[in-house]
């Protein structure tokens, strides 16, 4: 009987000193890229794949000895895609501070059109098109759990082109359900007709 309530205490110390592991499991929503996919202007519901596109957030692109970007030649961790023939692109969103209180922020990307024709063609009347999306959006944070910690979710989106004169890009729509909030990756956030 002594024995039992020895090997009863043992346990039961165990027991109390096992925590159960804090890892974060991969099916746990985290903070969703914004999803963008390109459609065919004159068939608004028909996906239509960009030649030869490139994507890179402005600003991210190493700089030559006067300050001007250097406009990529190979894949890098600064491009999202390079030169690859696709129809949607998925784009990383800047987040702040956990806790704090976040004002609107606003990014921007190069969405480059026929980038072979800039790598590939020394004639300077060939050349790519480029085109820039600003985008701005506020930050939601949410608690998930210890081992996970904070999603960001981002809302009221805004997204827009910068105007040049040789625009490939020719409308821009926000999907009417994440107009309020995007919250993950499953579903279409921006449609963009060229």
């Amino acid at each position: 009987m002594k024995n039992l309530k020895f090997l009863v205490l043992f346990i039961a110390i165990v027991l109390v000193n096992c925590e159960r592991d804090d890892i974060c499991p991969a099916s746990t929503q985290t903070t969703p890229r914004l999803i963008v996919e390109f459609y065919d202007a004159s068939d608004t519901d028909e996906l239509l794949n960009v030649p030869r596109i490139t994507v890179y957030g402005e600003g991210l692109l190493e700089e030559d000895v006067d300050g001007n970007p250097i406009e990529p030649i190979v894949s890098s961790d600064a491009t999202l895609l390079f030169n690859e023939i696709s129809n949607t692109v998925e784009l990383p969103l800047i987040i702040g501070l956990e806790g704090e209180l976040q004002p609107p922020t606003t990014v921007r990307f190069v969405l480059e059109k026929d980038t072979n024709l800039r790598i590939e063609d020394d004639d300077p009347l060939t050349n790519s098109n480029k085109d820039i999306i600003e985008i701005s959006y506020n930050t939601e944070f949410i608690y998930v759990s210890r081992a996970c910690g904070y999603s960001s979710n981002f809302k009221s989106l805004g997204v827009s082109r910068v105007t040049d004169d040789d625009q490939w890009i020719t409308n821009i729509e926000i999907e009417e359900t994440t107009q309020a909030l995007i919250e993950n990756e499953n579903t279409t956030h921006v449609r963009i007709y060229h």
